[in-house]
């Protein structure tokens, strides 16, 4: 039986191309164009803008960005799970405190959820077959529904 806190580090080493992280400029989603070898494709919703990287591998990164120019949420779906530090910045130290508080779980019994006052990380999927998306609450721009991130 895997614990959610054993499974952090798993999921860090089967790492794939960094992305932009939360609470960081939109500047990076360029970067995170590059290093995907993907195409951004930006669209302009009521109240932020979205930015959905396809790469060639089939994977999908969708950025949420706020009139601030600041990413608020990001969501996944690849073959192999993002690298969970590059994807969620310094927000990785609160995901890890939460997870090492934690009881274990038993492993595949759903997606891993992480909520705290700060942050909210959903998590899930199997081999070659990976999705989620994490967002910063305090971040949600006034009159987004933070359903959006995903």
């Amino acid at each position: 039986m895997k614990t959610a806190l054993g499974m952090l580090p798993i999921l860090v080493l089967l790492a794939a191309p960094t992305w932009a992280a939360l609470g960081e400029y939109e500047s990076s989603v360029s970067v995170d164009r590059q290093s995907l070898r993907g195409t951004d494709r930006e669209e302009a919703r009521e109240g932020y803008r979205l930015h959905e990287i396809a790469a060639a591998d089939g994977s999908v990164i969708r950025e949420f960005v706020s009139p601030a120019g600041l990413v608020f949420g990001v969501a996944w779906q690849a073959a192999r799970m993002p690298n969970l530090q590059q994807l969620l910045g310094s927000n990785i130290t609160e995901l890890q405190v939460n997870l090492q508080s934690r009881t274990p779980r038993a492993a595949g019994r759903g997606p891993l959820i992480v909520q705290t006052p700060k942050m909210v990380f959903v998590s899930g999927g199997h081999l070659r077959s990976f999705h989620g998306y994490a967002y910063l609450r305090g971040m949600v721009p006034a009159g987004v529904n933070p359903e959006v991130v995903q």
